[in-house]
């Protein structure tokens, strides 16, 4: 059986992309063809997938396998950006009709740097977040042009199970990628901070962290699901001379605001710089 379907670099997240397409059929375990760093790498790479699948180290000889495969997914570290298009470049063909597709999911690696390193595939831009591994993500798109009605479906339902998608200029994208990729860290600092406290206040450690879950779970789908702005939400709870306008203030005079605001910045600004340092 051919492979139809070849990953570079087989960590959390292409698992998390390529699992929903094997359970509902859309390819069978025996086309996809991963590609890791090591042989070590190889038995957590196949952990929770069909043991039909193959994933055989870069330094293995099939590994040139996945470069004659229709569609790949591009999921190493961008750091390791350069070193991939350097062992590609004599396995590649440029004309082959119609051109494969290559699907990257590298923060702040163009798709001009895409289409130089990879001059005869058709590329895209993917920006998923780590809540995908869950079901419950959002992807940033970017493409070519030229891309074909088609190509672009066949995007859309690789990210669709996992993900709410959004297609944007790819300008926007390392913004995008601040808010919603490094989010969930941002995110997760708050609820350690928010468990620590509350430990420090008297509860046990397991029933904080519960709580500062459930807490901010709960949050979010009450401003989703009544269309509430933030502030909306902050005046509802705020009751005046309250407990939580008191945090308020705290949280106002230690700078959170401001910090959250130029983490956001400082991400994007450094996807725009990994651009700059892995460009070829």
């Amino acid at each position: 059986m051919e492979i139809s379907i070849g990953i570079i670099g087989l960590g959390g997240m292409a698992k998390a992309i390529i699992s929903p397409l094997l359970e509902r059929g859309e390819y069978h375990p025996k086309q996809v063809l991963g590609i890791v760093g090591s042989s070590s790498s190889i038995a957590p790479a196949l952990n929770n997938l069909p043991k039909e699948v193959k994933v055989v180290s870069s330094e293995d000889s099939l590994s040139k396998e996945v470069w004659k495969a229709p569609l790949k997914i591009l999921a190493v570290k961008p750091q390791q950006f350069s070193k991939i298009v350097e062992s590609a470049a004599s396995f590649q063909s440029n004309d082959q009709s119609p051109r494969p597709l290559l699907i990257s999911v590298l923060a702040g690696i163009t798709l001009k740097s895409l289409k130089k390193a990879f001059p005869g595939h058709t590329c895209v831009r993917a920006v998923p977040n780590t809540p995908s591994l869950v079901g419950h993500g959002l992807t940033g798109l970017a493409w070519e042009d030229d891309m074909t009605l088609d190509q672009k479906k066949v995007v859309r339902k690789i990210f669709k199970p996992i993900s709410e998608i959004y297609e944007l200029e790819e300008k926007k994208l390392d913004s995008f990628l601040a808010l919603t990729s490094s989010g969930p860290a941002y995110i997760a600092l708050v609820a350690e901070a928010m468990a620590d406290g509350a430990v420090a206040a008297g509860l046990p450690r397991h029933l904080s962290n519960q709580l500062a879950h459930k807490t901010l779970s709960g949050t979010a789908s009450l401003l989703r699901e009544k269309s509430l702005h933030p502030a909306e939400l902050k005046d509802m709870v705020a009751s005046p001379a309250g407990t939580t306008i008191s945090a308020l203030r705290h949280l106002e005079l230690a700078g959170l605001r401001s910090a959250l605001i130029e983490a956001v910045v400082l991400a994007a600004q450094k996807s725009r710089q990994l651009a700059e340092e892995v460009s070829i």
